[in-house]
């Protein structure tokens, strides 16, 4: 808590409007809240107010945001009574470091029509409960920036977060720049950028990235600009490099491509992406000679009146099937230069300093046997004692240091094992798999093009590794096993969609089972009635 008043506090600064400001900051770990309050304090300090600050921690984003709550008011020969937390309807300005924190704050009361001024960066920061639903659990921007700027008085939202990274420092600096520029604050600029300047650290880069949203705030159009800052949902694809006649194979893969129908280019585009950085470019061009099957049928069915739908599908559900998740890819995320580099920056770490990174490995003796080559690891998995010996020995749950030598080695070298991964038992196991659904799928088409649609995407259901791998497949089997059920039906495909829907949705598997038995029971009604039909 930071109050400033009495003798040797700065003069005051006559100020029009002598009302208390009331001010809420909605931040998460890594994004300098807690800086970002500092600054607004010390600038309100040196303008003349007393200011009192406190803040209340989240739990990153599993709770939501920890918040800062700012009260200011012009200092005079009385004591202020301020409050220590901000209360529903009754805050000045909202700053949000991210666009779900935006809407949580609507959600909480703190943005009002009447009142507020919201300044929220439009980058997305993905919380933990959007991460773990077994399809695309992403939550709807669009939905959101339509939401709090009809909620706000006024609303002033880009991508900051964009505007730090290319500064080269933390957002708290951005959205510090927007609070200025958008003048929710009686104070001269200079008072902001002096209490940058007073902070002693990563000053430079502070200011680089305070003048873009200050400039970019001031500006009319920024809430305007606001939704076309918003993240799309494919990002930009950085341009490939390496040795040139690796280069020139991966033109040719393009140039396959670029024969495909236009609706599914960009799809396997980035699907080759995928499949080429997780395993290699001989790995590529299998992608496309499966996406050239699916389209071989696609065009038998005459899909070109349906926008290729069974093929642009493919394109993403088979690039997603091929990289899947195994101990070689999360290894290989956890030794790659740039995981360093980011963890630096978002725990603000200075250029001179050591970071360590301690990362939490739970093994299983099943993805141990997973690595062994196709012949053994079926050899162990047929053997359940000796299974059970092999979890009894790694299953246990360790924190190891990611940052020493010794374990980054072991992660290095396990990385290293992708050059071998065709001939272990898990690319055995998942190559079986992907055969067997697009088989399935294919098969479907000429009978019925939805149904072999949706087939296709109940890859969505399988995701991660380990347990989450498990639990996905098993609702996958599930819900791929109403199909002979549904294939005579023409809405065959909206009930496997609405099947899947209910997996994706469904952490106990109870709605699934639901629906599962109403499909059931009007498939064994339709069959009562044929056999009526046929015996009449």
């Amino acid at each position: 808590m930071t109050i400033a008043i009495g003798p040797d506090a700065p003069p005051a600064i006559p100020i029009a409007d002598p009302h208390i400001v009331k001010l809420a900051i909605l931040a998460v770990g890594g994004q300098g809240g807690g800086v970002l309050s500092d600054w607004i304090v010390q600038a309100a300090e040196e303008s003349g107010y007393a200011v009192q600050t406190t803040s209340v921690p989240g739990v990153a984003q599993r709770t939501g945001a920890t918040i800062y709550s700012i009260e200011m008011t012009p200092r005079s020969d009385r004591l202020p009574v301020l409050a220590l937390m901000p209360s529903p309807g009754d805050v000045d300005i909202v700053i949000a470091a991210e666009l779900m924190e935006a809407g949580r704050a609507v959600i909480r009361g703190l943005v009002t029509p009447d009142r507020t001024t919201l300044i929220a960066s439009t980058h997305r920061m993905l919380a933990v409960s959007e991460k773990i639903v077994a399809g695309n659990g992403i939550a709807d921007g669009d939905t959101v920036l339509a939401t709090v700027e009809e909620a706000a008085k006024r609303f002033i939202g880009f991508d900051m977060d964009k505007i730090a990274a290319e500064a080269g420092t933390m957002i708290s600096a951005s959205l510090y720049g927007a609070l200025a520029g958008s003048g929710a604050l009686p104070f001269e600029r200079a008072a902001f950028e002096a209490a940058i300047r007073k902070g002693g650290r990563g000053v430079e880069a502070s200011l680089r990235a305070f003048e873009t949203a200050f400039e970019r705030a001031r500006n009319a159009d920024a809430t305007a600009n606001a939704a076309d800052d918003a993240p799309q949902a494919v990002a930009g694809m950085a341009a490939p490099s390496g040795p040139a006649h690796l280069l020139e194979r991966w033109r040719d893969l393009c140039e396959r491509i670029a024969a495909y129908p236009h609706a599914m280019r960009d799809m396997a585009t980035r699907g080759l992406a995928k499949v080429v950085d997780f395993q290699d470019l001989a790995y590529g061009a299998a992608y496309l000679e499966r996406l050239d099957a699916v389209l071989a049928v696609d065009k038998a069915t005459g899909a070109d009146g349906r926008e290729w739908a069974l093929s642009v599908t493919a394109a993403k559900h088979v690039a997603n099937a091929m990289a899947y998740d195994d101990v070689i890819r999360v290894a290989d995320r956890k030794t790659r230069a740039d995981r360093f580099t980011r963890i630096r920056r978002e725990v603000e770490a200075p250029a001179d300093a050591l970071v360590q990174v301690t990362e939490f490995m739970h093994p299983r003796g099943e993805e141990v046997c997973s690595m062994l080559p196709a012949g053994l690891g079926r050899f162990v998995e047929a053997r359940p004692r000796l299974l059970a010996g092999l979890d009894r020995m790694v299953n246990r749950g360790r924190r190891v240091r990611t940052d020493s030598l010794i374990w980054f080695t072991v992660l290095f070298t396990l990385a290293g094992l992708r050059r071998w991964r065709r001939r272990l038992l898990r690319h055995a196991k998942e190559t079986a798999h992907i055969d067997e659904w697009l088989t399935q799928a294919l098969h479907m088409a000429p009978q019925n093009y939805a149904l072999a649609v949706e087939i296709v995407a109940c890859r969505r259901l399988i995701k991660g590794y380990s347990d989450t791998h498990q639990r996905g497949l098993s609702k996958f089997d599930r819900v791929l096993a109403t199909v002979p059920l549904l294939a005579p039906r023409d809405d065959g495909g909206d009930w496997l969609r609405r099947l899947r829907e209910a997996a994706l949705k469904d952490e106990d598997g109870s709605a699934l089972d639901g629906a599962i038995e109403t499909v059931r029971s009007f498939a064994e009604t339709g069959d009562t009635l044929a056999a009526r039909v046929k015996a009449d």
